[in-house]
């Protein structure tokens, strides 16, 4: 192939990696180089346009292939980045986590630097954790070690060392029952026991890999070489560790573009900085800065509502790309807890009944707590629920043992779809779902999804079949179970459902009730609006006034999302 025609084929490959992107989304993708700022709301096709400017890089020859590396949080959302990218032929760019990219560096360089294989990697804390407690004579109850190593994993996300922790502390509330002092002694305890045993926990990982560049120029210099071009994904979320990570990789260069949106910084607790995206651009006064504010997600009444909650907090003022009205979100207080989570059960049975797939409508919570009653109301009329955060979906037992029958079943010339069904009616499966509702129902509702899976599955084989089963789990590519999906807020982020009831709306749990300061209530603000930018076409918000013997007032958020006069009215009812 010539110079001329390789010149024209780009060009033609350029030119439809940006077909079918809107001018903002278009925008974001030419803007190559560094440093960038894509400010993304909720639903503008956030990952769309920053795996079309990837792809758009690459095919224009701004960027190589294996000199790109895209960050993000889950191995979710970096599998379906991959996925992207090398539907756009650019199959060679990485994508992957801080944690995977930084245990990679790890694993390669420790044995050079420290000549010795690198220390085991800490599946969980807990064992650890009491073994240091015991040693302290500390006892500690299972709550009270899951706060520690809560402490442990802010102390690690923010750069601290003991002594800094040690300052903060004095200031910051521990754990029930535990003292600031006996705090401390816990964290070095816990440090020496690790030491002692060749371990390191996940949060060491990206120490770990930012000490060994910033120590070692010969590595720096290598990792440098090898990755030239940075994407961070959910900027808002990064961590002051994270932040540290990725100024080690860069070094002195500037190729990076960062991508997320303030308004949904809802983990603070982790290290997260709603300012961390107006940080960046006053660090890099050069930067390009995008806006992306049309929304392909949610209607424009659900699309108001969100603007309303976050109106004069310089957060992005999104717009329905549709244009659809949509109805109006509605607002409902019931007379105790018991009472809202029946509304909402008879809520989710009328929108099934009218058609609505149970798998598209979600009951979101500021508590996993508040689940038990809302997934009691719905077995009481008929609907299966799936608790998300609870049991991920290939650990299901009953998940676990048809893969495992999967996997080691031979390949025949049946029809995918027939022998994956023959082989988890071994299991319990029919055709039909069973009359009764819980685990019986909910071990239907898994196996279900396989057969649903096996009968998309095209022209694959079994073993296919299988391996990409194995590939989905590894990347927590979850198949949608045909199941009402219960979700506390945090869970939900980065989902969507057509149709969304977020519960809870009194004080006390949303905002919450230790939520005291102006930077805590604006923390909750958010989640709020999380959960809002959710719902693509019906949204509903409900509280109950009392709770046991505790008599509740509606949130103060509640008084914000009437929409002006004359514009519509949330439908409000009390029972």
């Amino acid at each position: 192939m010539t110079d001329a025609s390789m010149a024209v084929t780009a060009t033609t490959d350029a030119d439809r990696i940006l077909a079918g992107l809107d001018e903002q989304q278009r925008q974001a993708a030419t803007a190559l180089g560094g440093p960038v700022a894509i400010l993304a709301g909720a639903g503008t096709g956030k990952t769309r346009a920053i795996t079309h400017r990837i792809a758009y890089a690459v095919a224009t020859g701004e960027q190589a292939e294996h000199a790109s590396l895209a960050l993000t949080f889950t191995s979710r959302a970096a599998g379906e980045m991959r996925t992207r990218l090398a539907r756009l032929g650019a199959g060679g760019v990485q994508a992957r986590t801080f944690h995977a990219a930084a245990l990679a560096q790890l694993s390669h360089f420790w044995p050079r630097v420290a000549g010795s294989r690198m220390p085991a990697l800490l599946p969980q804390k807990a064992s650890t954790l009491a073994d240091a407690a015991a040693q302290l004579r500390l006892r500690l109850p299972t709550a009270q070690l899951r706060d520690a190593a809560g402490e442990i994993e802010w102390r690690k996300s923010q750069a601290m060392t003991i002594e800094d922790y040690g300052i903060q502390a004095r200031i910051r509330p521990m754990p029930t029952g535990v003292a600031p002092e006996a705090m401390i002694d816990l964290h070095m305890a816990y440090e020496r026991l690790k030491d002692e045993r060749r371990q390191i926990d996940f949060e060491d990982v990206l120490l770990a890999t930012a000490g060994m560049l910033e120590r070692e120029p010969v590595v720096a210099d290598e990792v440098r070489a090898r990755y030239r071009h940075f994407t961070v994904d959910e900027y808002q979320d990064v961590s002051p560790m994270q932040q540290r990570v990725l100024a080690a990789w860069l070094g002195d260069r500037r190729d990076v573009c960062v991508v997320g949106d303030p308004s949904q910084t809802i983990y603070s607790f982790a290290g997260a900085d709603a300012a961390s995206l107006s940080r960046f651009v006053h660090e890099h006064p050069d930067a390009e800065v995008v806006r992306l504010e049309r929304s392909y997600r949610s209607t424009s009444s659900i699309v108001g509502c969100a603007n309303r909650l976050m109106r004069g907090r310089d957060a992005l003022t999104l717009s329905a790309a549709s244009g659809e009205a949509g109805r109006e979100p509605t607002i409902a207080a019931y007379a105790n807890d018991s009472a809202e989570a029946a509304a909402i059960a008879a809520a989710c049975r009328a929108q099934v009944d009218a058609g609505a797939d149970p798998g598209q409508i979600a009951v979101l919570t500021r508590f996993h707590a508040q689940s038990g009653l809302i997934e009691q109301a719905l077995a009481n009329v008929g609907l299966s629920s799936t608790v998300r955060g609870s049991v991920r979906f290939f650990e299901i037992p009953v998940v676990k043992r048809a893969v495992l029958m999967l996997r080691s079943a031979p390949a025949d010339d049946r029809p995918v779809f027939q022998a994956v069904t023959d082989i988890v009616m071994g299991l319990g499966y029919r055709a039909e779902p069973p009359a009764t509702h819980g685990v019986e129902r909910a071990q239907w509702d898994a196996l279900h999804a396989l057969v649903t899976l096996a009968e998309e599955a095209g022209g694959t084989d079994l073993p296919g079949f299988a391996r990409d089963l194995q590939r989905r789990a590894q990347t927590e590519h979850e198949p949608a179970v045909a199941a009402v999906t219960i979700a506390t807020i945090h869970a939900a982020k980065g989902l969507e459902w057509q149709h969304v009831h977020v519960c809870g709306l009194a004080e006390g749990l949303l905002p919450v009730s230790h939520a005291t300061t102006l930077a805590e209530i604006d923390e909750e603000r958010r989640l709020l609006y999380v959960a809002i930018t959710r719902a693509e076409r019906t949204l509903s918000l409900t509280w109950a006034r009392s709770s046991g013997h505790a008599v509740r007032q509606p949130s103060r958020f509640l008084a914000e999302l009437t929409p002006p006069r004359g514009a519509g009215t949330p439908a409000a009812a009390a029972r």
